[in-house]
């Protein structure tokens, strides 16, 4: 077989989004090595890559596939999150030179990430934690990249990540974040963003066809044309296209014959956890994390209708127009971007990572699960306005002015119809909680302080207080 040119950067998990990774790579960049712990798999990988596989040196042991590569060597970990990860480097650290780059390219919790890095840091080895969307497609075609680790590091992939990165107007979707685990808390957000953005869409779903009766073909026809305006992204995209996709066995939707339990793979539940520790409120995120949950527990919720004799009622289309879904859901969108890119300052605050959250609105623009066309504006927003909520940026601020409305009156007649919008209402609940100079936590603060003397502060007095019930 032709062998390629010797490479310098190698893969290792060759997986689906770790084989097409590989691919994009000897296509758009440079040679590439390859390794899978079955050989099985780099066989069957390299036997169907077709004219790639002039590119590409498959490797049966790790000992081979250090070999294969002139130093200093680029090694991308594509193996899954967790001790794995760890089991992998120590592996490799018993054949590396001091030089060698690992890159873990996986979904890796940030704070594993940070571990790495610091272990890394501390032995004088280089690492790069980088978060990779698109899934499979954007892996072989284009993704959006998010690094972060060692900055020497990263210059010196940068050339070979930019290369096969998803572009937006000819740049790359590849920058680098910061330190440590910044590049895979990025994509954690990116991902809590992801969540909140399908379950709304799912909700608007659940109105058209249960509230106003709706076939799927003809809500996918609404969606294909609400990806025609504001709301144009790749998750609307798909939505009018799953909606519209017929089943071969029944001739009817797919939709209807798929079981409405919703998987996870955790990160979403990271972005949340994480969000707690920060202090953060990512209404929409969380409430989106427990419908998934929710939705696991079908058998409790088939009792539940039986014993409560409830089912989602129609919704009359008079009261409720298919253009005040519309609005409702990019109102809804807003503020759930608008969660994300606080929780990110929180965190670029907490851990001094100094996040270009410009840059972050732009590597989201292309080649990621939740690009939109509305992050090209808020890139400028934040650009404009920083440190500042998204939602008060004036480009946001005044869209919200024209959808909030619409968001009341569908979360209104869905909560009164019996059709569940739990992200949708969470999305109303901190639009109007950030709104209100004068909330309700006084009296939190006044039972705090009567059950266990916390004190509270006055408005007309400085300091520390107490109220009269303290004797």
């Amino acid at each position: 077989m032709p062998q390629p040119s010797t490479p310098s950067i190698g893969l290792i998990g060759l997986g689906v989004m770790g084989a097409n990774l590989a691919l994009n790579i000897a296509e758009k960049s440079a040679p590439i090595a390859v390794f899978n712990r079955t050989a099985q798999t780099t066989r069957e990988f390299y036997e169907s890559a077709g004219e790639l596989a002039e590119q590409i040196t498959p490797c049966e042991t790790l000992e081979e596939f250090i070999a294969a590569m002139k130093p200093p060597r680029n090694i991308i970990l594509m193996v899954p999150a967790g001790p794995v990860v760890d089991q992998q480097i120590e592996m490799l650290r018993q054949l590396i030179d001091k030089d060698d780059l690992i890159i873990d390219a996986g979904n890796a919790n940030f704070a594993d990430t940070n571990r790495r890095a610091a272990a890394a840091l501390q032995s004088h080895e280089m690492f790069l934690g980088i978060g990779v969307s698109g899934g499979s497609q954007g892996a072989r075609h284009g993704p959006s990249i998010m690094g972060g680790g060692d900055r020497e590091a990263w210059g010196r992939v940068a050339p070979v990540l930019e290369a096969i990165s998803a572009k937006y107007e000819g740049s790359a979707c590849a920058t680098y974040m910061g330190p440590g685990g910044s590049g895979h808390f990025v994509k954690m957000v990116h991902n809590g963003i992801e969540y909140a953005d399908m379950q709304m869409i799912a909700e608007t779903y659940g109105i058209m066809r249960d509230g106003f009766g709706m076939a799927a073909a003809e809500i996918g026809a609404v969606f294909a044309r609400w990806n025609e305006g504001p709301l144009k992204s790749y998750l609307i995209e798909i939505s009018a296209a799953v909606a519209k996709a017929v089943d071969d066995k029944t001739a009817g939707p797919v939709l209807d014959v798929i079981v409405d339990s919703a998987g996870q793979k955790g990160t979403g539940r990271w972005t949340a956890i994480e969000a707690l520790h920060l202090g953060s409120a990512i209404t929409a995120i969380d409430a989106a994390v427990a419908a998934r949950n929710l939705s696991a527990g079908l058998a409790d919720r088939q009792a539940g209708e039986k014993i409560f004799q409830a089912a989602p009622q129609p919704i009359d289309r008079s009261a409720l127009a298919l253009a005040q879904l519309e609005q409702a859901l990019l109102a809804g969108k807003i503020a759930c971007y608008a969660q994300g890119f606080a929780m990110l300052e929180a965190a670029s605050a907490e851990y001094d990572w100094k996040l270009p959250m410009p840059a972050i609105a732009e590597v989201w623009r292309e080649g990621c699960i939740i690009r939109s066309a509305m992050l090209n504006d808020m890139a400028t927003a934040l650009a404009e306005n920083p440190n500042t909520n998204l939602m008060f940026a004036p480009q946001f601020a005044d869209r919200l002015k024209g959808s909030h409305g619409d968001l009341r009156q569908v979360v209104s007649a869905a909560t009164l119809s019996g059709n569940p919008v739990p992200a949708l209402s969470a999305a109303l609940s901190y639009f109007d909680t950030t709104r209100t100079s004068r909330g309700t936590a006084n009296m939190i603060q006044a039972q705090r302080d009567f059950f266990g003397a916390h004190s509270f502060r006055r408005f007309d007095a400085e300091g520390a207080h107490h109220g009269p019930w303290a004797d």
